[in-house]
């Protein structure tokens, strides 16, 4: 792989603080060094980065890329339906994607990630309609390989009929044993937990209104065994339905099945109590904050400063298009931060400060992944970053704090550049190698053949 010398970055924001007027060189996967007036080995590209900041690659922790078919639909506006309502349209419509489907979805997904400073992407795939088969997952793959984004697989499934409370049709359920089995298969094939991996899987059960306990127990055991992640739905409005039916709420019943824990986190979080958000803390579980499904669905915004105070570990997510019409993930990084400002004066814990915010979007992300090597800048770490040319009115007066620029005043354009893993994904124009315009109509193409 190439080497890369940035020449002269305004600011070089690393995670732990920024360094201004300096160079940073990779070399293959890695960072090899941050500094000022660095010498290039032969053969090392420079890249005049006069004005450039250059953060950290940002680590999306939870998404459905499969529901970038149903983007921008009336039909489909949660302002004016119900939640069963809701559900009644959108599962009828996943049940008819293919398999081709889902992998233009996941296209569409990573290459929008890529093109604002998303460099690692964890998709939760839960849904597996017959027609589309079993190799759902081994097209996203095959997606991330082609964006050149660093992938975390998080193989879902529904394993719960409708006639016993689910909310997912017939054609779309699982057995836990086939929903075992493929898992085993994906972890023989793609699963590499080696320093920069590209290609990770997790157990991830859809949610637990939607699976038997046993999916659960045997997730665990399985992702254990294998020394994998645990990811699942929680606390988005189910806990009241989980007690009627188990006699616990949802962060209880899991926690006596056993599914918690450091190699655990949940995406959402926002009906929780604070003492449920203190054994969350206690058993290490972390928390993927999806920030903007806030807007159609949360009964209440997510308590991110009592998250923040109790130390849980805490992620961004974009979530899927049935509540985030985006894959931006450095627009949720600037929503998070806003949406917590807006119910600061209702809330008994001070909002986190801007830059922590970032820290979420990167080395917060990076922990609920269990990876050691990216989600900060610095020498042997992962070359995962994304650079704003910084040289535009739309920063003006803004240059003076580059670890808060992003959740306070937000940025509204594609990045300068995206590197992954010390190759340039995106180069703010376009992905090297590719042909933009021929990737969307490719999949406006397959998006057609499903009647919406």
């Amino acid at each position: 792989m190439p080497a890369y010398l940035f020449r002269n970055c305004a600011a070089i924001i690393t995670g732990t603080g920024v360094i201004r007027d300096a160079d940073l060189l990779t070399e293959g996967p890695a960072i090899r060094a941050i500094g000022p007036a660095l010498t290039a080995p032969e053969g090392t590209e420079l890249i005049d980065a006069t004005g450039w900041f250059l953060y950290p690659g940002l680590v999306n922790t939870h998404h459905h890329f499969f529901q970038c078919f149903v983007r921008n639909r009336v039909g489909l506006d949660w302002t004016k339906l119900s939640v069963i309502e809701w559900l009644d349209r959108i599962y009828p419509i996943f049940a008819r994607l293919t398999e081709d489907c889902f992998y233009h979805a996941s296209v569409t997904a990573l290459a929008e990630l890529a093109k604002h400073g998303c460099t690692t992407a964890f998709d939760h795939q839960y849904c597996f309609p017959r027609k589309a088969g079993k190799r759902i997952i081994d097209r996203q793959f095959e997606a991330a390989d082609k964006i050149g984004l660093r992938f975390h697989a998080g193989r879902g499934t529904n394993t719960l009929p409708k006639s016993e409370g689910s909310t997912i049709p017939d054609e779309m359920l699982e057995t836990t044993d086939e929903y075992l089995a493929d898992c085993e298969r994906l972890i023989g094939v793609y699963h590499d937990g080696a320093q920069f991996s590209m290609r990770q899987v997790a157990l991830a059960p859809c949610q637990p209104v939607n699976c038997y306990a046993e999916t659960f127990t045997q997730s665990i055991a399985l992702a254990r065994q294998h020394g994998l992640m645990l990811h699942s739905h929680v606390g988005e409005g189910e806990s009241e339905v989980i007690r009627q039916r188990h006699g616990l709420r949802t962060v209880d019943y899991l926690e006596k099945l056993g599914f918690c824990g450091p190699d655990t986190f949940y995406a959402h979080c926002w009906e929780l109590t604070e003492g449920e958000l203190a054994q969350m803390a206690a058993t290490g579980t972390g928390v993927s904050h999806c920030p903007e499904p806030v807007y159609l669905v949360g009964a209440e915004v997510t308590p991110i400063p009592a998250m923040h105070a109790l130390g849980i570990r805490v992620g961004l997510g974009c979530d899927g298009a049935a509540s985030n019409d985006n894959s931006n993930l450095m627009h949720c990084l600037h929503s998070a931060y806003m949406l917590q400002c807006l119910v600061a004066p209702m809330r008994s814990h001070p909002v986190p400060e801007p830059a922590d915010f970032l820290r979420y979007g990167t080395s917060g992300g990076a922990s609920l992944l269990g990876r050691a090597d990216i989600g900060t800048l610095a020498p042997g770490m992962a070359a995962d970053l994304f650079a704003i040319d910084t040289r535009r009115m739309d920063y003006v007066g803004t240059r003076h704090d580059p670890e808060s620029l992003i959740a306070r005043v937000g940025i509204g354009t594609a990045t300068d550049l995206t590197m992954v893993n010390g190759r340039i994904v995106w180069d703010g124009e376009g992905f090297p190698g590719l042909d933009e315009t021929q990737m969307a109509a490719e999949a406006e193409a397959a998006l057609a053949t499903i009647t919406i």
